[in-house]
């Protein structure tokens, strides 16, 4: 049976849910990220890429390129109340849907043709996506996630496509290499150098040939670029999670050492969502008594993989469910509601020095483990001294 694939993806989602708060933006140039000169935006309007401005790129030199623009403070809380809105929506309608990320889903619709017919399917799905939260949407159905993905590019802004099983290499043959995923600066620098534009060319190459230069990513370009890809739509699960936990040995009532266990245990939590480039939307903290009465709480929250955020929030939870002033025989914490993410909401700050201490931070774990670096706070006075805090604990 071919495989009907949609892939929906939210047209400058940021800029878009700050005109619909602010209808006063509408066609006006837009910038939301850090509102300094040391910010960094993270999403801009069609009005102002046309200045050439891009995501990613300094404020200050956003602002040089477009004086005209209007820059707004990212709003963390109305991005993720919309993202779950579309998010529910989507739930709702489809058999089989993967969200991976905040603004950009992944919908399965093999056989349901004989049915309703996708594309009608698709068509109506965007609409009410449109009529229920003002909200331009994109979508392109194909045979694959690449060349649907690729479509909905191409079908932006607020439009829809549809890529005809066998069309494939014909609709992806005219485009940039910058148009496959996983082409990103360094690739497509070293594809241009080999004197590679277009995707056809590609096409056209010996797959070893792209291998010998790029290794196995090679591979995966070219058969990217010849609309080939049997990667399947991972079903979305708002439970999927990971989470740590502890036991002591001792049952303890320390709420200043159960402080900064918590501490510790959300720092490497939050490095394992950075590494995975994921974002969480939901914290819950688990204790378990002396007499193994066990009690969990949990909080949605905007998401984020940013300690600064985790940490208050666990210590928080912590202090909400520890109520009976009694011993203490496990901590546990959990971040779920996962999706891809990395940073997007970190370029919010005024100081990407901060975002530059997060990657320093983690690639130092990365190299010497994920203890390498930690909060003072999430030790104590033995661990400053070289002694180890956590003997008699397992995680």
């Amino acid at each position: 049976m071919e495989r009907t694939i949609v892939h929906m993806d939210l047209d400058t989602f940021f800029v878009s849910v700050e005109r619909k708060i602010h209808p006063e933006l509408m066609g006006k140039p837009v910038l939301v990220g850090g509102t300094s000169d040391r910010g960094v935006v993270a999403s801009c309007s069609y009005e102002a890429r046309t200045y050439g401005v891009h995501a990613g790129m300094p404020m200050k030199l956003a602002r040089q390129l477009c004086p005209t623009a209007i820059v707004v403070r990212g709003d963390h809380e109305q991005y993720s109340y919309y993202s779950n809105l579309i998010t529910d929506i989507i739930k709702a309608k489809v058999p089989l849907y993967e969200k991976t990320s905040i603004d950009e889903f992944y919908i399965d619709l093999t056989g349901m043709d004989r049915f309703f017919g996708s594309y009608k399917l698709a068509t109506k799905l965007r609409k009410q996506i449109i009529s229920e939260t003002n909200l331009p949407i994109s979508f392109a159905l194909a045979t694959n996630k690449t060349v649907s993905k690729v479509g909905t590019g191409e079908a932006k802004p607020n439009g829809q496509l549809q890529i005809h099983a066998g069309a494939e290499k014909q609709f992806l043959a005219p485009l940039s290499i910058k148009k496959i995923p996983m082409v990103g600066d360094k690739t497509y620098h070293l594809l241009r150098g080999m004197g590679i534009e277009k995707i056809q060319t590609i096409q056209e190459m010996p797959c070893e040939l792209l291998q010998q230069v790029l290794g196995e990513n090679g591979l995966h370009i070219w058969k990217k670029a010849n609309g080939l890809d049997t990667s399947p739509v991972v079903p979305y699960n708002e439970r999927q999670s990971i989470s740590t936990e502890s036991t002591f040995d001792k049952d303890t009532i320390d709420v200043v050492q159960l402080n900064r266990l918590l501490i510790h245990m959300t720092e490497k939590l939050a490095y394992q969502l950075r590494t995975a480039n994921k974002l969480t939307a939901c914290v819950t903290v688990k204790l378990r008594y002396a007499d193994f009465n066990t009690y969990t709480m949990q909080s949605r929250i905007p998401y984020t993989a940013i300690d600064d955020v985790l940490i208050a929030k666990v210590k928080e939870l912590f202090q909400k469910l520890y109520q009976k002033r009694m011993l203490i025989r496990l901590i546990g914490v959990r971040f779920s509601h996962l999706v891809q993410g990395a940073y997007q909401f970190s370029l919010f700050d005024d100081t990407p020095e901060k975002i530059l201490l997060y990657d320093a931070m983690d690639r130092v774990r990365k190299r010497y483990g994920a203890d390498a670096v930690k909060r003072a706070s999430g030790m104590d006075f033995k661990e400053r001294h070289g002694m180890n805090p956590f003997n008699g604990l397992s995680t």
